[in-house]
């Protein structure tokens, strides 16, 4: 997958097939555009786009309201892991500034669908709204097919379990510590990438062998305090985990991990925290019996199949 930052790295993109948005957790919704973008694009002999932005246009549009404690699905980094694994062949990670905010409907398409990609197809979610306002939407695309050379095409609306997908309730679904359905709305595992650190814990010394997975973006989305069963996959190594989640400082969660089968840590290489379930609520490291609570949610979590 090629990675452009900003329109003006673009080049060499064959006949591109096209969608916009945020795309937060890349999940069953966006795959739907994704592989309808992939199979348009291999029909014509082009290639599937996503223009996505960075920082998230709420985070910039609202900063003292809405966007002041909005929390993302994915780290950047882990947008682009899961994109990568969708088989798109191109994301252009736009800066999202006020100033580009300004840019109504018409100019996007005009300046750079057209003028600069020389778009072929536009695709659509059914509810995505683009330029100054989001006062573009699907009809204008398709009432300016003609005029900028391109085809349009609408994706419906997703269903999951009879529930409309969308970002907001996997958010709401991680914060309430339902794991396993926000599984369900990604078609994929919730995860937290990062490099491993070392952790020196001030009470028990039978903490030892937990490590600290840093979480280097302060928008990404955490669960609830407590206790987590997860994969860790380094490279090709898989290990069953357990991660504990706990109050680090007023403002800041800590993220420990305890991988069952350390060979898959290394010291130089970022690891990916696949979660499958919460096992058991918000716990005290320093309490007398947390070594007993944590020796019982990794027993629970060894005789898990997954």
């Amino acid at each position: 997958m090629n990675i452009f930052n900003g329109f003006d790295a673009v080049k060499g993109i064959k006949s591109p097939v096209v969608t916009t948005g945020s795309f937060d957790g890349v999940h069953i919704g966006h795959k739907t555009i994704l592989n309808r973008l992939k199979n348009l694009a291999e029909k014509i002999d082009g290639e599937s786009v996503l223009i996505t932005f960075d920082p998230h246009p709420r985070k910039v549009l609202y900063p003292e309201t809405t966007g002041r404690d909005f929390k993302l699905i994915c780290s950047r980094d882990e947008k682009l892991e899961l994109l990568k694994k969708t088989g798109l062949n191109n994301v252009i990670i736009v800066e999202f500034t006020r100033e580009f905010s300004k840019i109504t409907s018409e100019q996007f398409v005009k300046n750079y669908l057209h003028d600069q990609l020389h778009a072929r197809v536009v695709v659509a979610g059914f509810n995505h709204h683009f330029g100054f306002n989001k006062e573009g939407d699907y009809r204008h695309l398709w009432a300016w097919q003609e005029k900028y050379s391109f085809e349009a095409e609408e994706i419906p609306e997703q269903e999951v379990y009879h529930e409309t997908v969308s970002s907001t309730k996997i958010r709401q679904a991680i914060t309430e510590g339902y794991i396993q359905r926000a599984n369900a709305y990604l078609d994929d595992y919730f995860l937290i990438m990062g490099m491993p650190q070392v952790y020196k814990p001030q009470g028990h010394s039978s903490f030892q062998n937990l490590v600290r997975i840093p979480i280097t973006e302060e928008c990404k989305l955490l669960p609830p305090f407590g206790i987590y069963a997860v994969t860790v996959r380094s490279g090709a190594l898989n290990s069953k985990g357990m991660v504990i989640i706990q109050m680090k400082d007023r403002d800041e969660s800590d993220v420990l991990l305890d991988v069952f089968d350390d060979t898959t840590l290394h010291s130089d290489q970022n690891i990916s925290v696949l979660f499958h379930k919460k096992i058991h609520g918000a716990i005290d490291l320093n309490s007398d019996n947390a070594l007993m609570k944590i020796r019982s949610a990794k027993d629970e979590i060894s005789e898990l199949i997954f």
